[in-house]
């Protein structure tokens, strides 16, 4: 590891097979003493003995924490219980000759500290010192000398220092003296934020500016940074720094859908079309239901009719269920969505009604880092029913989706005319004065650090940084201006990681990753560029089917994000890109037509967002590499994939058909579980064949097409 090649194993001579059978011999006896109960003097022997040898033995360890509860259980004195602990110290210390990166030596070494009678703390500071000597960026050292707890409120427990009362700023001027004597010493730089963001997180003394704090920080690193360019301690502690100058502690709305004071239309057909009304208005729905979204800044928890109050007429705010948008299971997403409906289509498709909605009046909206969104905002829309005519009806006629270029059209009224919600702060009535602010300082700050990395943009980690002070100034530029700031630097951050893509070749895919990311952002974030990539489909000549869809195919992008921008769109066409993953679809739950054929997704489990789009009716999955790769299990979707079985106690057996090893398409099954597509292409596929079509078939009994061809 640490980039020491691999050394082939040579032949055992006789002194390392005698060591091989003592070795057998000591750990036969711990497991006999253990299963025994056995804690003796000489037991104890036997087990530092093997720990001398071997400290990575977890049993042995577990074994002599028994061995020492025992034993101060029927110690009868102060002098006994001194002794007895003294001696697993120094059982530690030997196992730390042998190993001093030991994780259970370590863990052992703490436990007995935390039982408060062992010999004074000098002695840990002193062996600390010593390790520290062999190796400065020993993390372990490091982790017991201030003891990390790496949980959600980045709080943590100071182990040796907090027992001998050392104070923060000590151990904050240690980290310097640790830092000036090799500023390569990355344990020592993380360690320094650790203790920094505890204490300016409290307040304290001489840590109260956060601004005059980071002025000093970055002219720390500046010194190690240009010291030596290519040692990564400083860059990483660098990148550290500027994220706590951008970054916002508490979570605010920044999106929603509807948006403030817009006029919604549900539609009861896919045939409505009123020229005067945005496409992003008209939201189609077989039944008289449509979705409110909420889109937060950040992952936040605690979003229900507690947290956010909705009045519609035909709706009880309690009675509504708020769910988050995210493929995974932690209960915190970025997307909350809630479904409002129309009880009577008949009354109601010639009103329109109004729906307020307050959000974050009541604490308990809380992002992962344990911030409460604290700052309420009310909105609101109307929305009226559009019911269908009988007749119409029945002589309408659904058609297949096609997605070629000539089924799609533009023109100079709907580059006009068309806008787009992007939703910001200033769509919304804001209850409190707060506004993102910028300060004179940020705006210094990054202006001055962005031209001294320009001096340092030759090589790699300095064009990454460079792009990284960019992009914060664009945010932070954002936040200066009572109008839409249009951010100016997106041409130079995408030059730049195709720049780091060729220099870096190892981490082009997370270089690609963020380029896709800088690009979605480009594309979206203002109407003018978004406008570009809305086409008309269907006919340009009827007043029927003219639903906008979005395109950003043959865009090279690699990762989707900036979701809040887009949370209006129906229709989108992600063709010929290079995804391996669709995380982040499931918060547009208006998506009913989706193309992603020609990319690269290798699984079904790769497309589980999609589960979640409930009027998704068109999916293209063509030219994929599903099948073309193992089966992905880095994500069960079930408790075993030999259980074959679905949470709702469904057997996947039971979609067997003859000729098909359906165990093989258990992921298949999963994913088709509650789509209602009437369209599906899945021909380019390894995966595909006739037997897997008849699968299909039979899972996704709503199918109308597959593969283009209809199934009747």
């Amino acid at each position: 590891m640490h980039g020491v090649p691999r050394q082939l194993a040579k032949p055992k001579d006789e002194a390392s097979i005698a060591k091989s059978s003592n070795l057998r011999s000591l750990q036969s006896q711990l497991l006999d003493n253990h299963h025994n109960k056995i804690y003796t003097k000489e037991a104890l022997e036997s087990s530092s003995k093997l720990l001398e040898t071997n400290p990575e033995l977890y049993t042995a360890w577990n074994y002599r924490k028994l061995a020492v509860e025992h034993n101060l259980g029927i110690a009868t004195d102060q002098d006994s219980i001194k002794s007895i602990l003294d001696e697993e110290l120094r059982v530690v210390e030997s196992a730390l000759r042998a190993n001093f990166k030991s994780y259970g030596a370590w863990h052992h070494r703490k436990w007995i500290l935390k039982k408060k009678e062992c010999s004074s703390l000098d002695r840990e500071f002193k062996l600390l010192d010593k390790l520290f000597k062999v190796d400065s960026r020993n993390f372990h050292a490091w982790k017991y000398r201030s003891s990390e707890s790496y949980s959600y409120l980045r709080y943590f427990s100071r182990f040796v220092a907090e027992l001998n009362n050392v104070p923060e700023e000590e151990e904050l001027k240690h980290t310097q003296c640790m830092i000036d004597m090799n500023f390569s010493n990355y344990s020592a730089w993380h360690n320094r934020s650790a203790i920094l963001s505890h204490l300016v997180g409290q307040k304290a003394h001489g840590f109260i500016s956060k601004e005059e704090v980071l002025t000093d920080e970055f002219e720390l690193v500046h010194n190690a940074i240009f010291t030596d360019t290519d040692d990564q301690s400083g860059w990483f502690y660098h990148h550290w720094l500027l994220d706590q100058t951008v970054a916002q502690d508490a979570p605010v709305l920044v999106s929603s859908w509807p948006i403030h004071s817009s006029e919604l239309i549900v539609s009861l057909s896919r045939n409505f079309y009123d020229p005067l009304l945005s496409p992003s208005t008209i939201f189609c729905s077989d039944a008289q239901t449509f979705p409110l979204i909420l889109y937060f800044s950040q992952a936040v928890e605690g979003v229900s009719s507690c947290t956010v109050s909705v009045e519609f007429t035909f709706c009880n705010n309690d009675d509504l269920i708020w769910r988050p948008l995210s493929s995974n299971k932690s209960g915190k997403s970025k997307a909350w969505a809630t479904y409002l409906n129309f009880p009577n289509r008949e009354h109601h498709s010639l009103k329109v009604y109004p729906v307020e909605v307050s959000v974050g009046h009541s604490p308990g909206i809380i992002s992962s880092s344990g911030f409460n969104c604290s700052f309420p905002l009310d909105f609101a829309f109307t929305v009226g029913l559009q019911s269908i005519d009988q007749n119409v009806a029945e002589g309408a006629e659904t058609k297949m989706m096609v997605w070629e270029n000539n089924h799609f059209y533009t023109n100079e009224s709907l580059l006009h005319d068309f806008r787009p919600t992007i939703l910001s702060l200033d769509r919304l009535k804001i209850t409190k004065d707060y506004e993102p602010t910028a300060s004179k300082w940020h705006l210094e700050t990054l202006t001055s650090l962005i031209d001294l990395f320009r001096d340092l943009s030759d090589c790699k980690i300095g064009k990454l940084t460079l792009a990284r002070l960019l992009t914060a100034h664009d945010v932070m530029m954002s936040y200066t201006t009572n109008s839409v700031y249009k951010k100016v630097n997106f041409d130079e951050i995408l030059g730049l990681f195709s720049d780091l893509m060729i220099l870096d070749p190892p981490h082009s895919r997370y270089y690609k990753d963020q380029h896709s990311l800088v690009l979605m952002e480009q594309v979206t974030s203002n109407r003018e560029s978004l406008a570009k990539h809305c086409w008309y489909y269907g006919d340009s000549t009827s007043d029927l089917q003219k639903f906008v869809c979005l395109r950003l195919n043959e865009l090279s992008i690699s990762r989707l994000g900036f979701y809040e921008h887009i949370l209006w769109v129906q229709m989108l066409d992600l063709s010929h890109n290079e995804l391996q993953s669709v995380e982040g679809l499931e918060s547009l739950q208006l998506l009913s037509c989706l193309n992603l054929s020609h990319n690269k997704l290798s699984s079904f489990t790769a497309l589980e967002p999609l589960k979640q789009l409930k009027s998704l009716k068109a999916l293209d999955l063509s030219y994929n590499e599903i099948g073309k790769h193992s089966i992905d299990t880095t994500r069960y979707l079930c408790s075993s994939p030999l259980s074959h079985s679905l949470e709702d106690g469904c057997n996947i057996g039971d979609y067997a058909n003859e000729g098909i090893e359906v165990f093989d398409y258990w992921e298949t099954v999963l994913f088709s579980k509650g789509l209602q597509l009437i369209q599906l292409d899945i021909v380019g596929n390894k995966v595909s064949d006739e037997k897997f079509r008849a699968l299909l078939l039979k899972l996704l009994s709503s199918l109308k097409w597959l593969d283009g061809k209809s199934v009747n």
